[in-house]
């Protein structure tokens, strides 16, 4: 048989194996001697060279034979059975006793976990979290009531306990607690440096506290703010002689009150400033109480001395009747007369801030645990919650882990007061930071701690103890309470409010709840920092709030929905204006009054019968009597009839008026149940808008 051509590697496969079984065929007995011998072929050398030509065809063809064990060290022991390499570890939960049905877990743990635990399908407990309102997935975690709920449904015995390292459970488990802060006093003098002053300028409305900053950091931070003055809390960092010092600017404005309040507690030193023509105000004197309760050092400068009405003498006059001594009378306040317009007097004012760090000896540890406080926090699209901070301790570095009151945080980007990326922060300088998980409340203190996950789980510790804290509040209103006050119910002003930066939010809420009345009150539904955005349109209409902003924008998907359902929204960039037309939408809620005013009396002499009913005629005791006012019938005292006058006659004519001493005909509408003796009162109702 001939194989085709087109077979080339068939040929070649059925060549070998036909050589292979003439290789093993057994050769007859008989035909031995007929038989010619054939050569020997060596099969190991063309087996190789075809293998190494076409293995696809050997290994086609070939059956695979087993293959042989290896020889056994003969320095083991034979007897032990080879055992299989061992599968990957899984992390198994802490196990639960069988016996006891002791579950020990410190939560909060995920649905997935306690599943594990109980040896349940976590689809188990989540269909067992449903008729508690909790809508769970296997990755949700679940708070430590909802823990021992479902080991009392499932038969378990559930144990709070500090989890270990080891059995199973990733380390470090243990509790986590925040590093304690460090005294200076404690510290070696070896590990000190001399740090940055923290300076806050304070004082009353436009005397000059931004200006001053302005023509100092040769920036114009009061052409951004709106009305002229400020509105945040902002820090800058200058640099004279070749030493830096911080400046903290507060606002001035009388709603201001608690950031100017956190700005003192923050710094080394107090520049009260006070404007030469105006003395000291109201706003000045509260700067000057801040600054004495938190103990620090007073320099005042004495602003507008370029101004032909300044008074430069008037005001140290009036600081002593304030208790503050200047050093031109013997005491010990730092007075400085300058101008934040022309520059008269800025370097002395410098040099004297520098000389008065080189005498506190302001030092910290820049290698210690970081520690910083928030003096204003915001969020911004694109960069999500954010805060500026000044470092007391430590130091502040991209990357770090931190603890921020019950959030935790890892740095991401920071940034100085002039926009510039940096990579870290010394004590005493202030930075904006991102990296925030939520926007922390202004004066919270940010902490450093060891790793990112000590720093989540100690959120967690605290986000549960604030849980626990708000269940444990009882409970504002009953069902009894609130119908046992229907009748002497407050109208209600609902506000929802968004704004720029947290400490404007505190600050305009607090002025608003402030307003004093006893007839509306305002509830906020919420108060938050950010662009107006659809969950914020969603959360007004359901409570039928006004949105207020405060110089934010609202975002486009929210314009479209705030359309649809009808919501207003009041934008504003001044806080007069704000607080202003809340005041007006708190009276607006009030009905007018409607107030009687009394105008006389008649007395019926006669009556007389007519045509369409009857009428009375009467003498004018007192006041008067007018056609169009509103009149009553009084007999014995009693009122019978209240309604308006239809017709007044004097004589034959109709007549406006008739005053006291004069007789008239009265009729009244509907009424003609006159009896002699009666008292027709007169009377007008008047409508009057009522007082917060």
């Amino acid at each position: 048989m001939t194989l085709p051509e087109q077979h080339p590697r068939r040929k070649e496969a059925l060549d070998l194996i036909g050589a292979a079984r003439h290789k093993k065929a057994p050769q007859p007995a008989g035909n031995a001697s007929a038989q010619q011998p054939e050569p020997p072929q060596p099969a190991p050398a063309p087996r190789k060279a075809v293998r190494s030509q076409r293995p696809e065809v050997l290994d086609l063809l070939t059956p695979k034979k087993k293959q042989a064990p290896k020889p056994a060290d003969p320095k083991e022991n034979s007897a032990v059975p080879a055992v299989p390499a061992p599968l990957p570890k899984i992390e198994a939960p802490l196990p639960v006793d069988p016996v006891s049905r002791t579950l020990n877990v410190k939560g909060p743990v995920s649905v997935a976990e306690l599943a594990g635990l109980m040896g349940l399908k976590p689809f188990k407990l989540i269909a067992d979290l449903l008729p508690m309102g909790v809508y769970a997935s296997p990755a949700t975690s679940i708070d430590t009531e909802q823990i021992a709920a479902l080991c009392e449904k499932h038969g378990f015995i559930y144990e709070r306990v500090k989890r270990e390292k080891g059995a199973g459970v990733k380390a470090p488990v243990a509790d986590v607690v925040e590093p304690p802060p460090v005294l200076m006093e404690d510290l070696p003098e070896e590990k000190l440096r001399l740090r940055t002053p923290i300076v806050t300028v304070m004082g009353h409305v436009d005397h000059g506290k931004t200006s001053l900053l302005d023509y100092i950091r040769r920036a114009h931070v009061v052409s951004a703010e709106a009305g002229g003055i400020t509105q945040h809390i902002g820090a800058y960092t200058v640099e004279y002689e070749g030493k830096s010092i911080t400046f903290i600017d507060t606002p001035g404005h009388a709603i201001f009150t608690e950031m100017r309040a956190r700005g003192a507690d923050v710094t080394d030193i107090v520049v009260l400033v006070v404007a030469a023509n105006d003395g000291i105000m109201p706003q000045t004197r509260e700067a000057i109480t801040h600054a004495k309760a938190a103990g620090k050092t007073i320099i005042v400068a004495v602003n507008k001395c370029d101004l032909p009405s300044a008074d430069p003498m008037r005001v140290r006059t009036q600081l002593m009747e304030e208790g503050l001594v200047p050093t031109d009378f013997g005491g010990d306040v730092e007075c400085v007369n300058i101008s934040a317009a022309t520059g008269e007097g800025i370097p002395e004012f410098l040099e004297l801030l520098n000389l008065q760090a080189e005498v506190l000896e302001l030092k910290a540890d820049p290698k210690g645990n970081c520690r910083a406080t928030i003096i204003e926090a915001r969020v911004e699209q694109g960069r999500g919650s954010s805060a500026t901070v000044i470092v007391q301790t430590g130091t502040l570095k991209v990357g770090m882990p931190f603890i921020c009151g019950p959030f935790a945080g890892k740095v991401r980007t920071m940034f100085d007061d002039r926009g510039r990326a940096i990579k870290r922060v010394l004590p005493g300088m202030p930075a904006e930071v991102v990296g925030f998980m939520e926007t922390p409340n202004v004066g919270d203190e940010l902490v450093e701690m060891e790793s990112e996950r000590a720093a989540k789980k100690l959120s967690g510790e605290r986000l549960e103890e604030l849980r626990v804290s708000r269940l444990a509040q009882p409970r504002r209103a009953r069902m009894e309470d609130i119908l046992m006050g229907l009748g002497d119910q407050k109208a209600q002003l609902k506000l929802y409010l968004k704004g720029d930066v947290q400490g404007s939010v505190e600050a305009i809420k607090r002025a608003i709840l402030n307003i004093e009345s006893d007839k509306v009150e305002c509830v906020f539904i919420g108060a938050a920092v950010g662009p107006i955005a659809e969950s914020d349109v969603l959360l007004a209409s359901s409570s039928d709030a006004v949105i207020l902003g405060f110089n934010v924008k609202v975002e486009s998907n929210a314009v479209k929905m705030l359309k649809r359902e009808g919501i207003q929204v009041k934008i504003y960039s001044i806080v007069y204006e704000l607080i202003d037309q809340v005041r007006d939408a708190m009276l607006g809620l009030l009905e007018p009054e409607t107030r009687e005013t009394l105008l006389g009396h008649a007395e019926v002499k006669q009556v007389f019968k007519l045509n369409k009913g009857k009428a009375a005629g009467c003498a004018v005791t007192d006041g008067k009597m007018h056609r169009s006012s509103e009149a009553r019938v009084l007999r014995d005292g009693q009122v019978v009839f209240d309604g308006r006058m239809s017709t007044l006659r004097r004589f034959q004519d109709e007549v406006e008026e008739v005053k006291a001493g004069l007789e008239c005909g009265i009729r009244l509408a509907d009424y003609n149940d006159y009896e002699e003796g009666d008292v027709i009162e007169c009377y007008t109702l008047e409508k009057v808008r009522q007082t917060l």
